[in-house]
């Protein structure tokens, strides 16, 4: 246990959520050094309207899905993930029939590279 994780002091945590597509917010928290994911978010009044939602909202720590009991350490990045709306290959198969235009690799070819 590190002097900033020392009983008695406290720590500095981000938290990250998007209540609807499109909006992402973010606040400092400040909290007492152990305390658990779910104490962080029940501290932050801007978070207040998601708290009965609780028990189903994916939540992880630096992008690693984590319990709700998880004790959190100096500048840990809390972040609350909403279910998606659309099946990530449907939304692709969409685009590519809107555009019907194929689109071009990005990659550049690969003649001369392998001695043809």
């Amino acid at each position: 246990m590190g002097l900033a994780e020392a009983p008695g002091l406290d720590i500095q945590v981000e938290l990250v959520w998007s209540p609807q597509a499109g909006d992402v917010r973010q606040r400092l928290l400040t909290v007492a050094a152990g305390a658990s994911i779910e104490q962080a978010l029940r501290a932050c009044p801007d978070f207040a309207d998601q708290l009965p939602r609780l028990g189903v909202l994916k939540i992880g720590v630096w992008g690693r899905l984590q319990p709700l009991c998880t004790p959190l350490r100096e500048r840990d990045r809390i972040e609350v993930y909403r279910p998606l709306t659309v099946d990530p290959k449907e939304s692709r198969r969409l685009r590519f029939r809107k555009g019907s235009a194929r689109v071009a690799s990005r990659h550049r070819p690969l003649g001369g590279k392998i001695g043809l």
